[in-house]
Order: structure tokens, then C-alpha cells, then sequence
């Protein structure tokens, strides 16, 4: 694995320092509202609270095909499941990636990047991970900043240098910052779980093949091709490509430089492109950069993304 050594980045030193401290208010140029908005953080709060009862009422409505009896059970597994979305979100993104907790003395420079960066950016120092997954990226979880967690893969670690990774960490932090992490977390889950219905079709007494073998039946079949593009808008509803955006942008301004962000997002969308990596087309929308791009038409459906290519234009434009 490539030694990471400290590289100079270049000083902000004529930039306020944005702080995404849920008791301060980050200062911005002269004409623009602060990135991370009280409104943005009582919008992801709503958007999360609908999804979190749509969670709860997806299992209520299965339960209730199989009587009241069934709808008291899906309303118990509705009332845990939102319970643990909220409560585990973390602990289920982590385990879902396979990621390791790592000390100050296993990686060091990973450490004190991410101590430095929430000591400017006014944030507690979050539980650092690392995912064994090939493919460059990273992402974010938790229910709040006192409670959040990231973690880069071993890829990430091998493929930028330090000022890149500095970059891609403070992305990180703006999204625990800005409130995204829960949201996006439980946006997967609702997701995954319309999925795993359209699923359930094929064990349907009148959804399964018509012959004796395990193949889906035309049923099955017509819903899970119903249903994918449902789970997949639900999604993308909730998670507007924006807070990319907004992510990039509150990075880049943390660290005063956007064109590190630039080159890392470069050169980990073209690593992705060749390296897939392990993950469930819903729960893709955690990491820095899309982990399916490029890896079937089927996967775009879940794309919560914006286009690689318009994130480096933003970055590089950055004044």
C-alpha cells in the first residue's frame, strides 16, 4: 500500500473557515446563503421522518394481506425496522461494507487528516474505518455528527496522495455536517426493502414459473420490473443530487482548494469505471462517487449522482 505522506495544500488564508457545527453557522462570500443551512437541516429531518414512516408502513401493508394477525406482526416489524434504521443505521452501512475500525496507530495520516479537519470545521471527531473493497472510494454514516463514522476503502488509500485524500475526507465531513448521512442511510433502506418485495413475487403461489424448476414466473417477473423503477425513483426523490453538490462545495471550501477534490473525483471515477465493487444497487448512493458506474444498464436506475464530469467543472471553477 503507498505510503501516504503530508503534502503542503495551499493556505486559505484570505477564506473564513466554514463551520459545520450544529451551533454555528458557516460564514459565506458576500451574496451567497451558508452552504449548510438551518433549512437544509430541517429538510433532510422531514424528508428522513417520511421515509422512516413509509418504511414502517410498507411492512404494515405486507403483513396486512395475510389478515389482522399479519398486519399486527408487520406492524411490530414496522415499529423495530424504523427503530433500527434510525438507531443502527451506522452499524448496518458498516457491516453491509465490510468495513474494520482503524486506530491512530494503524493509520496515522488518515487520523490526523480527519482530527484536523473537524477541529476547523468545528465537528466531533468521528470513528474512522477502513473497507477492504479495491475500488477507490468512501462514505459517510450515522444518525448525527456526535454518532457519525467514515470509511475509505483500501483502494482510496493506495490511489491518492495525501492532499487528494485530505479532499475527499473533508467531502465527508460536509456531509455529516449538513445532515445527509441519516438521510441517505434510510433512503437505502426504504429502497432495498421495495426491492426485496418484488422479490417475494417469485414464492407467490400465482407468481412462480408455471414448470417444475425455480425459474421466475411472467408474474414475478412483471413485478420486479414494476417495482425496481419504483424503489429506484423513491430514491432518488429523497436524495436530490444537489447535496453532492453542496458536499463538494463545503469540502473544497474547508480545505481552500477544490481542485484537489477535482483530481481525486478523476481519478477514482476512472478506477470505478474498471473495478467493481461488491454492493447492492441501492445502497450505492453512500459512497463519494457512484460504486456501479459503468457496470450495467440496470444499476443507472439508481443513480444518485451527478455526472463525475460536472462535479470537476464546479470544483475547478471555485473561486
Amino acid at each position: 500500500m503507498t505510503t501516504l505522506m503530508p503534502s503542503p495544500v495551499r493556505s486559505p488564508a484570505t477564506r473564513p473557515r466554514p463551520d459545520l457545527s450544529s451551533s454555528g453557522r458557516r460564514p459565506a462570500p458576500s451574496g451567497h446563503r451558508p452552504r449548510s443551512s438551518v433549512l437544509r437541516r430541517g429538510w433532510n429531518g422531514v424528508k428522513t421522518a417520511v421515509l422512516l414512516a413509509a418504511l414502517g408502513g410498507l411492512l404494515v401493508l405486507l403483513g396486512s394481506q395475510f389478515g389482522e394477525t399479519g398486519a399486527a406482526v408487520g406492524l411490530v416489524l414496522g415499529m423495530a425496522t424504523v427503530a433500527g434504521s434510525y438507531w443502527c443505521s451506522d452499524r448496518l452501512a458498516l457491516m453491509a461494507a465490510r468495513a474494520v475500525p482503524v486506530g491512530p496507530d494503524d493509520l496515522p495520516v488518515y487520523h490526523r487528516i480527519v482530527r484536523e479537519l473537524t477541529a476547523e470545521a468545528g465537528l466531533p471527531m468521528p470513528r474512522l474505518y477502513v473497507t477492504p473493497d479495491v475500488q477507490p472510494n468512501a462514505f459517510a454514516t450515522g444518525r448525527d455528527p456526535r454518532h457519525a463514522a467514515v470509511a475509505v476503502t483500501r483502494g482510496l488509500l493506495d490511489v491518492l496522495d495525501a492532499r487528494e485524500l485530505r479532499a475527499v475526507l473533508a467531502h465527508e465531513l460536509a456531509h455529516v455536517g449538513n445532515r445527509d448521512i441519516l438521510l441517505t442511510s434510510v433512503a437505502a433502506a426504504l429502497a432495498t426493502a421495495i426491492s426485496f418485495l418484488a422479490n417475494l413475487a417469485g414464492f407467490l403461489p400465482f407468481a412462480g414459473s408455471s414448470d417444475d424448476d425455480d425459474s421466475p414466473g411472467p408474474v414475478a417477473t412483471l413485478v420486479a420490473v414494476l417495482v425496481a423503477p419504483i424503489a429506484a425513483a423513491l430514491l432518488q426523490l429523497a436524495l436530490s443530487r444537489s447535496r453532492e453538490f453542496e458536499a463538494d462545495r463545503t469540502g473544497a471550501e474547508l480545505i481552500g482548494d477544490g481542485h484537489a477534490l477535482a483530481s481525486a473525483l478523476a481519478k477514482i471515477d476512472r478506477v470505478a469505471r474498471r473495478v467493481p465493487m461488491p454492493v447492492q444497487p441501492a445502497q450505492a448512493s453512500k459512497y463519494l462517487v457512484h460504486p456501479l458506474t459503468g457496470h450495467g444498464a440496470w444499476t443507472t436506475l439508481f443513480l444518485t449522482h451527478p455526472p463525475v464530469e460536472q462535479r470537476i467543472a464546479r470544483l475547478v471553477d471555485l473561486r
